[in-house]
């Protein structure tokens, strides 16, 4: 089992740097309201910029949390909760824009991810 949560910690971090890094300003098939960027979702959502920084830091801070954890497993806990609670509130922006399901499908499996490494 600890090689499965070491895993989907793993699989996580590595999804929202992606998100978060590498794909911040360019399009995909699962942003909110066919935004061409993640700063043009986030107005689709009605968030402004400085909420955009705000989830963006906390979601980039929770992944390298969920990294370090296996070196100072304090962490994980924190970690694995607040990149849970955020992707619960990626999942009711996608709901709130009328998003179609498979847009918020990336979110949801973080969701279950997570949750899985706090069980696990």
């Amino acid at each position: 089992m600890e090689y499965l949560k070491l895993f989907l910690q793993v699989v996580v971090a590595i999804t929202i740097f992606n998100v978060w890094l590498f794909r911040f300003g360019k399009s995909t098939e699962f942003r909110g309201a066919n935004a061409s960027n993640m700063k043009k979702e986030f107005e689709a959502y009605g968030l402004n910029e400085t909420m955009m920084l705000i989830v963006g830091g906390l979601k980039l801070l929770f992944a390298i949390g969920l990294i370090a954890s296996y070196w100072i497993p304090e962490i994980l806990a924190i970690s694995a909760a607040g990149i849970s609670f955020l992707m619960l509130g990626a999942i009711g922006m996608h709901i709130k824009i009328k998003d179609e399901p498979k847009k918020s499908m990336p979110a949801f499996i973080m969701l279950i991810f997570s949750l899985a490494i706090l069980v696990l």
